[in-house]
């Protein structure tokens, strides 16, 4: 158990950290408005526009949370040569985030997901991608920037949405370079990746992603399944994550962390807080059982808003004051 003032040293210290984060950058674009009638073109609504507005997306997201806590950042990814990579790079800049190890691709867009949103319901999305794997200049460049920044990295996350940036080849290198430097590499994964991954410190998937991992058709027993993706996958733990059931952080024992969302809105982007708090967290100085506790107390203020969100050191410290006194 976390004590109030042990917490409070380890968030004091997230603003000492250095985090590198290797993935797939993105925007998520919101369009939000009204419908009052259907289209005369087609049986379509047609949606009235108010806002428009755009967040970081994908392992940006997780770059995104690390800044919100204080973290000093160094991103790795590619994205286009368009506008949509400046509007990116601009945010990334205007927070304070290390922008070198981003490379400019002309063979690919900037990835953006765009939803139209009225009356607090999805009507559609439309996606700007290119999921093929990145060419060997591409990778070369990425291992390059990554190995010159080596030194002055506390941990590194890799952020896998399966958008072509960790190709097998990018992602054995980064491992191979934590182990050469002492540093912890944890995973948010695709589970068709999931062979990438052997050797890495830590590794957060949901059941989903944990039993395609593991090929299961179905859930069985939540203990063997975390027991064996761990060993396959050579991992120090494994922090499964399990919705309204919480977490279960799998060592030498298995630590099961109940959840305490205050209310389930939205569980977008909720993956990457846990990931970009678990890490810190650790870096920190907090075991990993600490860490898997602030986690998902994060993921428990975070999945209470509507959209990709952050959180914040002051409203981790009130959740986790409250609700593990409440545990307790």
């Amino acid at each position: 158990m976390v004590n109030k003032l042990k917490l409070t040293k380890i968030l004091d210290r997230f603003k000492d950290i250095k985090i590198a984060v290797i993935g797939d950058m993105m925007l998520d674009d919101y369009i939000i408005g009204s419908v009052d009638r259907i289209s005369p073109e087609a049986p379509v609504p047609v949606v009235n526009v108010k806002s428009e507005k755009f967040v970081l997306g994908g392992a940006a997201n997780v770059v995104n949370n690390l800044a919100d806590l204080g973290a000093k950042i160094f991103s790795f990814g590619i994205i286009g040569d368009d506008s949509n990579g400046d509007r990116l790079t601009n945010e990334f800049r205007r927070k304070n985030i290390n922008t070198d190890g981003i490379v400019k691709a002309e063979d690919r867009p900037t990835i953006v997901k765009r939803r139209i949103i009225a009356h607090n319901q999805q009507l559609l999305r439309l996606d700007w991608e290119d999921r093929k794997d990145l060419t060997k200049v591409q990778e070369d460049m990425l291992i390059n920037n990554v190995k010159e920044n080596i030194k002055d990295i506390d941990a590194i996350i890799l952020s896998d949405y399966d958008k072509g940036v960790l190709t097998q080849r990018v992602v054995k290198e980064v491992i191979a370079l934590a182990k050469e430097n002492n540093l912890i590499v944890t995973v948010d994964p695709k589970p068709k990746n999931a062979m990438n991954y052997i050797g890495a410190t830590s590794m957060t998937p949901n059941m989903k992603e944990a039993m395609e991992c593991m090929g299961a058709e179905r859930i069985g027993d939540v203990e063997k399944l975390g027991k064996e993706l761990k060993e396959k996958l050579e991992l120090n733990n494994l922090l499964l994550t399990r919705s309204e059931e919480g977490m279960s952080l799998f060592q030498d024992t298995v630590e099961n962390i109940p959840t305490f969302a205050k209310e389930v809105y939205d569980v977008t982007g909720a993956g990457d807080t846990v990931i970009s708090v678990f890490t810190l967290s650790a870096a920190a100085g907090a075991s990993w059982y600490e860490a898997a506790k602030i986690a998902n107390t994060a993921a428990g203020v975070v999945v209470g808003r509507m959209g990709t969100s952050t959180v914040t050191k002051e409203e981790i410290l009130e959740f986790y004051d409250r609700i593990y006194h409440e545990w307790k």
